[in-house]
Order: C-alpha cells, then sequence, then structure tokens
C-alpha cells in the first residue's frame, strides 16, 4: 500500500514539476520576442546580472534564471516571471532609446520599474548610429569576433562587420575561410546560417553580407570602394603593434581609428576595458593589450584598492597559441620550436609590465612568468601577492571577491566560482574576463595567492569589443547607473 501510494506520489511530482517548466518555456519565448523588439528598434539591451540573455535559445535563458536563483546566500531569487514583467514594462516605453538594462539588479533591488522608467524617461538619450566595421585577419580573435558580433540579434545601430581583409590567397580560399568560421574545434559549430557569395567575393551570415577584401599591406585598400567609410579597423594580425606600422590603416581611404588586439610598442595607449578606458579620449591608435593581461588587471585594481598590493609575481599557466610548433621544429623564440602538444613550455610574458600601464600604481610591483601547456584553450593565472593590509582569512578575502562579482561595476567582467570540481573545459566560451577559483586561494598573513581561469579568446574578445564600442562613440545609458 505504502508504494503505490509513494509511486502516486512521485508521479504526481514528476508532473507539477514538467508543468512547471513548460510554464517557464512560454515565458522566456515571450520574453525573448520582447528582447528582440527592444534590440531591434529601441537599441536597448537586457542583461542579467550583466550576462546577456541569448535572444536564440530558451535554454540558455532559463539556465541563466536558475543561476541567478542560486548566485548568492540569502538573496532575492529571481525569478523568470519578474524578468518578463520588468521587460514588458520596458517594451511598453518607447521613450528609452539606447540603454542598457540590468534587469536582475534591478529585480534585486526591489526597483519599482515604473518608477525608474520615469526619471530616464525625461533624460534626452543619445540615439546611436551605426559605425563600420573592418577585421583586418581572420585568425582565431578574428573569428571569435565575427561569431560575438554576428550572434547578437540584427540591428541597424551600434558595430556593423562589414569586411574581413587577408592576405591573397590561392583559389578556393574563401570557401575554406567560411568553413572555418561555420566550425570551430574548440568552440564548436557556429550557431547561424552561413553561406558564400562567389559574385562578390564575400559571405552572407545571418543575412547579413560580409565583405572579404585580399590586400598584402593596411594602406592599400580604399575601403569606400566598398561603401564602407569612417570605418574602425579591428587588427587582429598581430604584426604591425607600433605607430609606423598600425598607423598605415590611418593611409586607407575610409579608415577612422583603429584598435589592436596585442600589446602595442612605441606610444600607443595598452587599455583594459574597465580599468583605464578613460585615456582613450580622441585617440585613432589604441591597444587593447593581451589576453592575460585583461584577465588580471581587474582583479588587481579591485584587491589593490581595498588592500593595497605592495609587490607580486603573475604566473600564467596558458594553452598552447599557434606561433609553436606542433612537432619539433626551429623556432626564433627559446623553447617555442619543441613540440606544443607533447611538452609544458617556460616562455616569458609581458603581462605583468602591461599591468603597469594600465595601472601606474602598480607599475614596477610585478614580476611574471608563463607555462605553456598542452591544452588549446582556457589559462589559469595566479597572483602571488604581498598586501599591505590582509583580510583576516581566507574565507574573508573569498566573500570581498565574490562580492566584488557581484556587484553592478564588475559583475560583467569578474566571475566567481566555488566549485570543487571546476577544470579548464568549464570555462570554455565564458564571456566573463576572469573567474576567480575560490577553492584554491590561499591567505598566509599578507600573502595572498589568487587562481583566476579566462577563456583567453572569448573572454579577450568580449574585452575588446568593448572597446571599440567606446572608440565608435556609442553609448548606452546605465540601468542601474
Amino acid at each position: 500500500m505504502f508504494l503505490v501510494s509513494n509511486a502516486d506520489t512521485l508521479r504526481q511530482l514528476h508532473q507539477d514539476h514538467l508543468s512547471n517548466y513548460n510554464n517557464q518555456e512560454q515565458q522566456a519565448i515571450e520574453l525573448i520576442g520582447l528582447l528582440n523588439k527592444l534590440y531591434n528598434q529601441q537599441d536597448v539591451q537586457v542583461t542579467l546580472f550583466g550576462e546577456t540573455l541569448d535572444t536564440t535559445s530558451v535554454g540558455q535563458v532559463l539556465a541563466l534564471h536558475q543561476k541567478a536563483a542560486i548566485r548568492e546566500q540569502g538573496a532575492k531569487p529571481i525569478a523568470i516571471v519578474d524578468t518578463l514583467a520588468m521587460v514588458k514594462a520596458l517594451a511598453a516605453n518607447e521613450n528609452i532609446q539606447a540603454a542598457r538594462v540590468d534587469v536582475g539588479q534591478l529585480i534585486a533591488s526591489d526597483s519599482d520599474i515604473q518608477t525608474v522608467l520615469k526619471t530616464i524617461s525625461n533624460d534626452e538619450n543619445a540615439i546611436n548610429g551605426a559605425t563600420d566595421v573592418v577585421l583586418y585577419g581572420f585568425g582565431r580573435i578574428g573569428r571569435i569576433l565575427t561569431r560575438l558580433l554576428l550572434s547578437q540579434a540584427s540591428s541597424s545601430k551600434g558595430l556593423q562587420l562589414k569586411a574581413i581583409v587577408v592576405r591573397p590567397a590561392a583559389a578556393g580560399d574563401l570557401a575554406k575561410r567560411i568553413s572555418l568560421l561555420e566550425r570551430d574545434s574548440i568552440h564548436g559549430r557556429f550557431l547561424g546560417g552561413i553561406s558564400i557569395d562567389d559574385d562578390n567575393n564575400g559571405m552572407i551570415v545571418n543575412g547579413r553580407f560580409i565583405q572579404v577584401i585580399y590586400a598584402n599591406d593596411p594602406s592599400e585598400i580604399d575601403y569606400t570602394a566598398y561603401g564602407i567609410d569612417n570605418a574602425l579597423i579591428i587588427d587582429n594580425t598581430g604584426i604591425w603593434k607600433d605607430e609606423a606600422g598600425l598607423g598605415k590603416h590611418l593611409q586607407s581611404k575610409g579608415v577612422q581609428k583603429v584598435l589592436l588586439t596585442a600589446p602595442s610598442g612605441g606610444e600607443i595607449k595598452n587599455v583594459v576595458y574597465g580599468v583605464n578606458n578613460d585615456t582613450i579620449g580622441d585617440d585613432t591608435l589604441v591597444s587593447a593589450a593581451s589576453c592575460t593581461t585583461n584577465a588580471i588587471t581587474p582583479m588587481l585594481k579591485v584587491l589593490n584598492d581595498e588592500f593595497g598590493i605592495e609587490n607580486g609575481h603573475i604566473e600564467t599557466i596558458h594553452s598552447f597559441t599557434n606561433d609553436q610548433n606542433l612537432v619539433d621544429n626551429y623556432h626564433k623564440a627559446d623553447r617555442r620550436g619543441r613540440s606544443a602538444v607533447m611538452n609544458m613550455v617556460i616562455t616569458s610574458t609581458g603581462a605583468a609590465k602591461a599591468v603597469g600601464k594600465a595601472l601606474p600604481e602598480l607599475s614596477g610591483k610585478l614580476t611574471g612568468n608563463a607555462i605553456r601547456v598542452p591544452t588549446p584553450n582556457v589559462s589559469l593565472a595566479i597572483l602571488n601577492l604581498n598586501l599591505k593590509s590582509a583580510p583576516e582569512s581566507a574565507d574573508a578575502l573569498n566573500d570581498f571577491m565574490r562580492k566584488v562579482s557581484n556587484s553592478n561595476t564588475w559583475q560583467s567582467q569578474i566571475a566567481y566560482t566555488d566549485s570543487t570540481e571546476a577544470v579548464s573545459t568549464d570555462f570554455v566560451g565564458i564571456t566573463h574576463v576572469g573567474v576567480v577559483d575560490a577553492q584554491a586561494t590561499i591567505l598566509t598573513g599578507n600573502q595572498a595567492i589568487v587562481y583566476i581561469w579566462y577563456d583567453n579568446e572569448v573572454g579577450y574578445s568580449t574585452q575588446v569589443l568593448r572597446l571599440a564600442t567606446q572608440m565608435a562613440g556609442i553609448s548606452y545609458t546605465q540601468i542601474p547607473a
């Protein structure tokens, strides 16, 4: 009798859970439609604690809400019905333009959306125009940037990818380029439609035409001949890193500014978004520094602001890169000629020195080394720091870093995990620039050791696009501020 009763209870429990999930799916479908409307018609982007709500994936939307519901002990859970109600109110107000709204923060703080709308509806919100973007180079970072730019819902505003520039190649090059964009051994297939346009030497990605231009030198292209003008060039070749080389782009017709996806030489500023991007001003040549510099500098800043850093050492466990050899062969750099897939390779890194350029208060205080390891993506930075004033314990330090990761200021860039099972592949595709691994934190006196995971492809590319947005003069009303 008990077994029958128990089976009935479990059957009902299963049915209740399924019914509840089906309701949430319907709410997610309605939410996605509203998000697309807001983005397309009003240039309003909605996030949930800094993470973009995917307008193509019901599963991702529900997963983010599940994650938000347990983000912090004692915190208010975020239900999709609450998000839907808030987004409905946003979509009903056509006065809101060019805004980024974090519904997670608004709901968590019990903000009344109608009160929020009244305060911003009276502002003269800037209407963002469109900025032509050209990717110079189509390697790992170039293709990741393409995926990020074209996976969003289509819009006539903001960054508009118009062309990709590569070196002249043999027949069949275009088809191979498209195949590499569509299929990726690390990040999987591109979730979108890609086709080739042989007649116009380009590709059509999610309904948008992308011109492919072949050139040997940045200065030889007339972009206006392709209908491109006042363009932002994102140079991800790594070939030209100083003013003389990178400045060649500015000699081309139709180019306004250039962003380099590598550490620069000479007087070009190395900028880490969120840390020193306020120094860009009207600069036409800017460097986005390196993936490692971007991964560690935000956390170094908040630790220095809170506790002060006397000095320290940064050790990077970095995935191998394309400049290494698959098998032993000649390489101009020490050790890099040895097989990348068979060896751990000690090499130098300029990341620690570059931190001083973004954070002058830490200039000369940090040393650094790197170890290339046989994994294709996701790296780990170990911050070994001597603090001026230390927290009481490792738990207290973790609590501080967790609060930073949940703050409105840093939630899009710094993430936090206290999982005892986290490994590198768990962070493939993460858009945060760095993820603090709380289980590995060590504090001995004033010596703190902090471990930070980062996807050295996607996380860095996300930072690059933040800089590109700023350089293009695109700005958004931040809600909450």
